[in-house]
């Protein structure tokens, strides 16, 4: 395979990739008090959406940062005609390009899975305000699987590693989050309403590679659908 999981992301555009997609961003956004003094780091932003979302919805300053040019040059797009004042940051999360203590609030959708967590954790605690929060959605393993089978999801997806609840916890823990708490959501998607259809931005001349992934991507969804689980994470700084 000459592409990633994320190369076929950037490429379709996808945005909302994670668990829940912006009908969960949105339920756990609303449980925050956010106005326009606020300030958020959205962290693997992908193609905007949730940015455009937030900077619409909140008023307040918004940051997008992404490792993936394709990707921010999609979140550009997106943001130019809505006339949004987002600001716009290549860099990894594993080295965030950001000063200590300058952000109220992360949020981070299935993201940290992809990069070194060791690294990607603290980096986030650093360049959070006192009493700052990290919101976190994440893929966690449910239940045992092979070392082949694990091994498999774990070069598909190009993940570092697939955590548990506990081991997501530990984590934060370790990197001094004065307090943790993890929920297990059980999202009702209302199909019906197209705001919660899947947002695509689709690069020009897609290599039939990328479908390939893409019905990778389903068969492991559908095979492992109980095994493979996410959970939402609240971390206070």
């Amino acid at each position: 395979m000459n592409y990633s999981y994320t190369d076929c992301l950037a490429i379709f555009g996808v945005g909302g990739a994670h668990p829940g997609g912006l009908q969960l961003t949105k339920e756990l956004l609303s449980r925050e008090k956010i106005n326009e003094t606020t300030s958020i780091l959205d962290a693997g932003c992908g193609t905007g959406q949730t940015s455009a979302y937030i900077a619409e919805q909140y008023r307040c300053k918004v940051t997008s940062l992404d490792s993936n040019k394709i990707m921010l040059d999609k979140a550009r797009k997106r943001f130019l005609p809505l006339r949004l004042p987002i600001e716009v940051k290549q860099g990894s999360t594993e080295n965030l390009p950001f000063s200590e203590g300058i952000f109220d609030l992360i949020l981070s959708e299935s993201v940290i899975s992809f990069t070194d967590v060791s690294l990607t954790i603290p980096e986030f605690r650093r360049v959070l305000k006192p009493n700052g929060v990290l919101l976190a959605i994440e893929m966690v393993l449910e239940k045992s699987l092979s070392e082949e089978e694990l091994k498999t999801l774990v070069n598909f997806y190009g993940v570092s590693q697939i955590l548990t609840e506990k081991e997501w916890s530990n984590f934060f823990q370790r990197s001094k989050f004065k307090h943790v708490n993890i929920e297990k959501y059980n999202l009702q998607i209302d199909e019906n309403n197209v705001q919660n259809a899947t947002d695509f931005s689709l690069s020009e001349n897609i290599d039939d590679e990328f479908f390939e992934i893409l019905e990778k991507h389903m068969h492991f969804t559908k095979v492992y659908k109980d095994v493979l689980g996410f959970r939402l994470f609240r971390c206070y700084k």
